[in-house]
């Protein structure tokens, strides 16, 4: 687990400096500081994966998660085409990926309204969600 952790970390690091993920309008690859970088990715299942509306309703929420003022860079996506083999888990239906400059940051963000309205308004949706938090080693 600890290198599945240390392996989407640094993913993900890689990713913000090549441009590949969305950078906030607050932050700039270049003032990420990764030594300090709290990672936070969530993957949902949703209840019906193939009703569409209630996908829309997820990643349209997300969006509005994004606006917590602690979250530097962010990323929402779907599983990747890429091909199956036994450490790819391609059945989760939506992914959030949320960078923070410190667990500080990151525990404000549980406890922030608009976290908590998130979670109200949308856990009806999913069956299932795994979180994976890392820090720098």
């Amino acid at each position: 687990m600890k290198n599945r952790r240390s392996f989407i970390k640094k993913l993900a690091a890689s990713a913000t400096f090549a441009g590949l993920l969305p950078l906030s309008k607050k932050t700039t690859a270049a003032e990420v500081k990764l030594q300090e970088t709290l990672i936070h990715h969530v993957f949902f299942w949703l209840k019906e994966p193939a009703n569409e509306a209630h996908k829309k309703q997820l990643v349209e929420a997300l969006h509005q998660l994004t606006k917590v003022k602690t979250i530097k860079v962010s990323h929402i996506g779907y599983p990747a085409s890429t091909e199956d083999r036994d450490v790819v888990d391609h059945s989760y239906s939506v992914s959030y990926l949320a960078m923070f400059d410190s667990q500080a940051d990151q525990d404000s963000y549980q406890v922030d309204p608009i976290h908590l309205k998130f979670v109200e308004e949308n856990q009806h949706l999913w069956s299932k969600v795994v979180v994976y938090d890392s820090t720098d080693i």
